[in-house]
């Protein structure tokens, strides 16, 4: 069997660790009965190790209950870059070794349930975890929107990036990040209303900065070259800036040219949202429990 998923941005700035958005890159995982494990890799992430250490081989035998598997991973998700590669994958081989529920099993395992809802569901996402089930609903989305991605060459893995997070926030900043997201999810609903400060974010950006000390100057440039909105994707250290899509090929442009003009190597590339979701074999998640996930 044969499962297809997209990548995902979480956070975009306020929402932090609950929304999530869907996009054009993707990983595909075939699973297919064997006399032993193998593992073949192409693409992003296929220096991992070829064995039963490598994800999509871990998950392909939790489900399975067997390591006599033939796995096969194509990706185009760059690794521990904030585009939610770990949960694609554990979603695609999950869905690829015949789960009825690839939602969450890739939670469980991964332990991002708004990462793997947005890569089984697609568009933008809400998710959490309810009475120990991920809970998901797909939210608006201005399909006029495109995302420019800037993509340093320099990971940064994202348990590393979570432990820059302080144990506790005070009240006054966790009320601001609830307004701002409530300014972003109407934003990204309709772009005629998403503004600069909707991005906002006092849990998570501020702190990870000094890992990635260009990221608030390339944020705000974003913003000047035309973008409405910038923020962090995921963990990072990708950033992406939120634009109409008639400015996003001037956005990138301006968004590569900063890259060099500040030594920071990498690339800048247009995505658009993913709106299917998992497919499986020329289906689609529909075929699937997807953890008691609402869909619009």
């Amino acid at each position: 069997m044969r499962a297809r998923v997209p990548a995902s941005s979480a956070n975009l700035g306020p929402g932090f660790d609950v929304i999530a958005l869907a996009l054009d890159l993707y990983v595909e995982v075939e699973v297919e009965p064997a006399a032993r494990l193998t593992v073949r890799a192409t693409g992003e992430g296929s220096d991992m190790a070829a064995d039963a250490t490598h994800l999509a081989a871990s998950v392909a035998i939790d489900v399975a209950g067997h390591d006599r598997l033939s796995i096969t991973v194509r990706s185009d998700i760059p690794v521990a870059r904030g585009f939610g590669s770990s949960a694609a994958l554990a979603v695609a081989a999950a869905a690829a070794a015949g789960s009825r529920d690839p939602l969450g099993v890739a939670a469980r395992l991964d332990g991002h349930p708004e990462n793997a809802a947005a890569s089984v569901v697609g568009g933008l996402v809400a998710a959490t975890t309810v009475k120990g089930a991920v809970r998901a609903v797909r939210m608006p989305l201005d399909i006029g929107l495109v995302f420019v991605a800037l993509v340093p060459d320099r990971p940064l893995a994202t348990s590393r990036a979570r432990q820059a997070l302080p144990p506790q926030v005070s009240r006054a900043d966790a009320t601001f990040n609830l307004g701002r997201l409530s300014l972003l999810l109407a934003g990204l609903a309709d772009r005629s209303l998403l503004i600069r400060e909707a991005t906002e974010d006092r849990l998570h950006q501020d702190y990870r900065s000094p890992m990635f000390p260009e990221a608030p100057q390339l944020l705000s440039r974003l913003v000047d070259a035309g973008a409405l909105a910038a923020c962090w994707s995921g963990a990072g250290p990708s950033l992406l800036g939120i634009c109409d899509g008639a400015d996003g090929e001037r956005v990138r442009a301006q968004a590569e040219a900063l890259m060099k003009e500040m030594g920071v190597p990498g690339r800048a590339m247009i995505r658009r949202p993913d709106l299917e979701g998992l497919v499986v074999d020329g289906g689609d998640s529909g075929l699937f429990d997807i953890g008691h996930s609402l869909r619009p």
